[in-house]
């Protein structure tokens, strides 16, 4: 646990820069693996005897890798190889679990090579006959119709695995969907503590967007800015899991609907004083993900602050939020969730749209879903599922309030990762409670 160690000493004892806190390839790998072992010791039995799955078979071919197989892999692998099948398997009593891999290779140091194709042949037989060895009560594999993550088994594999099984193993065969989302959504104890390092760089190369250092009013376009962040994060030697969004309200711009608004997200326009602009970006670090959107405002010539009614529209978003986050709890839906929110703002006036996902090893988590823009009376599926403790999401929003000052309404659209600890929310780095400004302002004489 030499390198988890450091990166937590880093984070508590350093006030750095982002450049200086990214770790080297070699340092990152020794975390990654070392968080891997740490999930399948901690996390995943306890997953396991929630849903009631002692053995879990999870099975890919190279290059086309089940998206849960995939987080299983040693951060030295980038793809399964050739045909990858690992055995999970839970033998209760407190036994720690046992982790096999029928395969060419064993994979990592938690997953012991189980098959030597020269000692006992045909790759489905050997499968068949650890399973038969363990007699299983419940056998998990990865199909789903509600969540794509974890709906990773492919068709000729679903039926090969089934063919190779004796009649009385087939019946015991079901869906790990809630054992796959569990593993997905989870979070170990060093990942909480890590996330907010990744979190605070994020927040570091978003505000570095908005600033007169990149932003020259008149010449700069949203475009410009939205591949400047593409730039920074390589420099950096990160990478973004979707490409970012610079988007502008004007007060001379008419106002668009929540659907035309999205469609223009990418639309490329010149940065003007007096614009309110809007950056939705993620990074990818340590595999896992971040999502942040975060408002700037372009002072115009004689301003030195925002005008009060943007202020104001800025306090409803964060307002929402809190009503948000107030209503997460253990066992309910995300769709139970998303009705009460909804009640509860429209009853304080605020005009609101919620769209909030899990986020960790994807950026678009499998989890609960907390509505979506275009499904606000919920989600089937997504919605239905229960929250969890040690689950982080992506509160993501908008508050839709009238500015007297331009005429119209203006959305306040804000993301900013928080975790669910089992008792309440926090933001994993804070949020922002005001819009920056750009230029930043001097310190007064």
């Amino acid at each position: 646990m030499r390198i988890i160690i450091l990166v937590i000493s880093v984070l508590f004892f350093q006030a750095i820069s982002a450049d200086a806190v990214i770790l080297p390839m070699r340092e990152r790998a020794q975390v990654i693996d070392e968080i891997i072992d740490e999930r399948i010791e901690t996390v995943l039995p306890g997953l396991m005897e929630r849903t009631g799955i002692d053995m879990w078979i999870i099975i890919s071919r190279e290059y086309n890798e089940d998206p849960v197989l995939k987080t299983f892999l040693p951060s030295t692998w980038q793809t399964a190889r050739r045909r990858t099948i690992l055995l999970i398997y839970n033998p209760g009593s407190g036994k720690p679990l046992e982790t096999l891999a029928v395969a060419r290779y064993g994979v990592g140091k938690t997953f012991i090579k189980a098959w030597d194709k020269e000692l006992h042949g045909d790759q489905w037989k050997r499968l068949a006959e650890l399973i038969e060895e363990r007699n299983p009560n419940k056998i998990g594999i990865n199909y789903s119709d509600t969540f794509a993550l974890a709906d990773g088994i492919t068709h000729t594999e679903h039926d090969l695995f089934l063919e190779s099984l004796n009649p009385a193993h087939r019946d015991k065969v079901i869906s790990a969907e809630k054992l796959a989302v569990g593993w997905l959504e989870t979070r170990s104890k060093t990942e909480m503590i890590i996330y907010q390092q990744i979190c605070r760089i994020a927040h570091e190369i978003l505000a570095a967007g908005l600033t007169d250092e990149v932003i020259q009013p008149g010449i700069s376009t949203t475009n410009d800015v939205a591949w400047w962040y593409r730039d920074r994060i390589r420099e950096l030697k990160l990478t973004a899991w979707f490409h970012p969004s610079v988007s502008i309200q004007r007060e001379a711009s008419p106002a668009l609907d929540a659907k035309s608004s999205i469609l223009a997200r990418h639309d490329d326009n010149i940065i003007m004083p007096g614009d309110l602009l809007h950056v939705d970006f993620g990074i990818t670090y340590l595999r896992l993900n971040t999502d942040t959107q975060q408002h700037a405002y372009v002072l115009k010539t004689g301003e030195n602050k925002i005008p009060d009614d943007l202020k104001i529209a800025m306090q409803n978003g964060n307002r929402l939020q809190d009503i948000l986050t107030g209503e997460i709890a253990v066992g309910r839906t995300g769709n139970e969730v998303l009705a009460s929110a909804l009640g509860k703002a429209k009853n304080e006036g605020i005009t609101p749209s919620i769209y909030t996902h899990p986020i960790g090893y994807h950026g678009h988590g499998a989890g609960s879903t907390i509505g979506m823009w275009d499904q606000q009376g919920g989600v089937p599926g997504g919605g239905d599922y229960p929250i969890y403790p040690n689950t982080a999401y992506s509160i993501e929003l908008y508050a839709e309030t009238n500015v007297p000052s331009w005429g119209k309404p203006v959305r306040i659209k804000l993301e900013e990762d928080a975790m669910f600890d089992g008792n309440s929310v926090y933001y994993i780095d804070g949020r922002q409670k005001e819009i920056f400004l750009i230029p930043r302002q001097a310190p007064q004489q």
